[in-house]
């Protein structure tokens, strides 16, 4: 490490406050809002901090609409800091932790509300911008050149994938938080046939109901913008892969439609390739961009594939 970057580093934590928020970022991204009100200080305050940590390489910004989300910075600068950070045995304190559990509860209360009073209306809003038609034909068409073997569905909603691919699996397991959707899912699923083979199960992309390696397909279809943590959410849907198995997310292109947090509650306005290729690479997976369909209001649809390479067993059981 260069002198003046050790000096920058050593500025950039001398103050509690910026200890403070590297270690709320060091495990998920978190917009300049949330860590606002975690800290309750000021928001020209906390942007003042975070300006200071990015320009040391500590911490990266990146604007979506009207907020700003941060993320761990240059790699080799965070784990110097952290080295330091935990050296002298510095944890994220109790109330920082207590006051994020706050701001993610209520964040997920509000999004639940929404999607008990709108479940009726969820195919219809996913099928609003991009043509669904469209969009399940390149689902399809992203998945085909095998059997899908076991298939979970995460945040499955209505139960659509689960119609549209389940006759190509031979199990499937739909998974959602919300008991509205899957009242729903489990009438749709009973309406296709598709009962025998298929388990409707209330569960959080978070911590998904299934062993590490236990499935051959995930597929992750416009669950992501209601992520607080996508990384997380994906390296979630990672773990349940066996080797050869296949993670597909399904999901807005990157988009200015601001009205959409308050309307339906999403938590980001799309994403980028360099993001989900970057969160698949970062959770062990071969990535590449499997179909990308682009909309004139600038709501288009990208889907990507992730892909666990071969090891020495075969596909889970």
């Amino acid at each position: 490490m260069r002198m003046d970057n050790l000096l920058s580093l050593l500025r950039a934590l001398a103050d509690p406050s910026r200890v403070r928020i590297l270690l709320l970022v060091r495990h998920m991204e978190m917009s300049v809002g949330e860590i606002t009100a975690v800290l309750g200080q000021s928001q020209p305050r906390v942007s003042r901090h975070i300006r200071i940590l990015a320009d040391a390489g500590l911490l990266a910004r990146s604007k979506e609409g009207a907020w700003v989300f941060v993320r761990l910075g240059q790699p080799a600068l965070c784990a110097a800091a952290f080295a330091m950070i935990d050296a002298v045995a510095v944890e994220a304190g109790a109330a920082d932790q207590a006051r994020l559990a706050i701001v993610r509860a209520e964040r997920a209360a509000a999004a639940d509300a929404w999607f008990a009073a709108h479940a009726d209306e969820w195919d219809r809003e996913r099928s609003a911008y991009v043509p669904e038609a469209a969009v399940e034909t390149a689902i399809v068409a992203a998945l085909a050149d095998r059997p899908l073997g076991m298939l979970v569905d995460v945040g499955t909603g209505t139960g659509r994938m689960i119609e549209l691919l389940a006759p190509h699996a031979r199990l499937a397991l739909a998974i959602d938080r919300s008991p509205e959707m899957l009242r729903l899912a489990r009438g749709r699923i009973e309406a296709a046939g598709l009962s025998a083979q298929t388990e409707v199960r209330r569960g959080d992309m978070y911590a998904l109901p299934r062993g590490d390696g236990s499935a051959d397909t995930v597929v992750l279809h416009q669950v992501l913008h209601f992520a607080d943590d996508p990384a997380a959410a994906i390296a979630e849907s990672a773990r349940l892969l066996a080797p050869q198995g296949r993670l597909l997310v399904i999901d807005f292109m990157p988009h200015d439609r601001e009205e959409l947090r308050e309307r339906q509650r999403h938590v980001r306005l799309g994403f980028g390739d360099d993001q989900v290729l970057g969160w698949m690479t970062a959770a062990g997976l071969d990535a590449s961009v499997a179909a990308q369909l682009p909309a004139p209001d600038g709501l288009g649809v990208s889907l990507w594939l992730g892909q666990r390479p071969a090891g020495v067993k075969g596909l889970a059981a």
